[in-house]
């Protein structure tokens, strides 16, 4: 029997894990995410980057790098609006990602391909100490809620039979269970690896700004959140008569965030703690109605309402407005 959390590893990053390769986000694939729904998720967190340049936070040749970047939308949605904005950004900055598969590193340079042409040099790296860049504001989504994690449940932590994915609570692994009675909990899960994460974003850029959106609260929850997603179908793990076999490497699998173990990890790593708050609050102070305010003057009646309405998931409080939050790091910002 293997460690919950080996099993999450092999189910999500394994050979034939589910994003060991390209996957789609959408409506043709499993679930969607706040960068399928809308460019405006992109072009605002890119307008607030160009607000911190323009008050001199950071500077004109900062190196904008997104981590988990699937085919690389958001990232593209955030060069484009730097077009139009700031253009002149276009011939200072350096854009990169980190992806360790070579199968979605070839997606993402096809991908950029596609849109920019010669345009844009794409750079990649397979883990963030290998940008060493002076200046970076770096952004993700939703990448904590995938970090394999350990299940506990009163005093234990579940192991897993690899032929026939049965579950059992019988392990007693010392780290999770340590961070489970940190963060209060009797049962849920503990996510692994926060802390090297952090580490090694530390060494990602000398002066950084680190933007992540993703679902879960400040606190641990008390029960099991942990679910898979196929087909825009929502199936708890301990869902009776749920054939994880079947689902194995196959659909997504995840669970809301404990927004205090990221926070901790990354403050423990050296990192300022710059904001934590609901998409909805992020994304308006970002600039969200200003830009929203600019599409209006174009004109174009349709066009705005048809964005409108796509925004309007981004934030409404009872779709993702308030269930997904966004935190903030900065290291050796003047």
């Amino acid at each position: 029997m293997i460690p919950f959390s080996e099993y999450m590893n092999e189910w999500l990053y394994g050979p034939e894990g589910y994003y060991a390769n390209f996957k789609a986000i959408g409506k043709q694939g499993d679930f969607y995410t706040a960068v399928s729904t809308s460019r405006f998720f992109g072009a605002t967190i890119s307008h607030y980057m160009i607000s911190l340049i323009e008050a001199g936070h950071l500077s004109p040749y900062t190196h904008l790098v997104e981590i988990g970047a699937h085919q690389g939308y958001l990232l593209g949605d955030m060069i484009e609006w730097i077009a139009q904005e700031a253009p002149e950004l276009l011939e200072t900055m350096r854009f990169g990602i980190v992806e360790r598969f070579a199968g979605l590193r070839k997606a993402q340079r096809d991908y950029f391909v596609s849109r920019f042409g010669d345009a844009i040099v794409l750079e990649h790296y397979e883990d963030p100490r290998q940008v060493g860049a002076k200046e970076a504001f770096v952004v993700a989504n939703e990448i904590f809620d995938a970090f394999p994690c350990d299940l506990v449940f009163k005093g234990k932590t579940a192991l897993v039979e690899r032929q026939s994915h049965d579950i059992r609570f019988e392990g007693e692994d010392a780290q999770a269970l340590a961070l489970a009675e940190k963060y209060g909990q009797i049962k849920g899960e503990v996510a692994r690896g926060y802390e090297a994460f952090a580490r090694s974003m530390s060494a990602l850029a000398k002066k950084l700004v680190f933007v992540s959106f993703d679902y879960g609260e400040k606190e641990a929850r008390t029960d099991f959140s942990i679910r898979i997603y196929k087909g825009h179908e929502v199936f708890p793990l301990f869902e009776e008569g749920l054939d994880l076999g079947e689902l194995f490497g196959r659909s997504d699998i995840t669970y809301d965030v404990n927004f205090a173990h990221v926070i901790d990890a990354f403050e423990a790593a050296g990192f300022t703690t710059a904001g934590y708050k609901t998409q909805l609050r992020a994304l308006t102070e970002m600039g969200l109605p200003h830009l929203l305010e600019q599409l209006a003057k174009l004109g174009d009646q349709t066009l705005y309402v048809r964005e409108l309405n796509k925004v309007k998931t981004l934030i409404d409080p009872q779709i993702m407005g308030e269930r997904f939050k966004m935190v903030e790091f900065r290291q050796e910002l003047g």
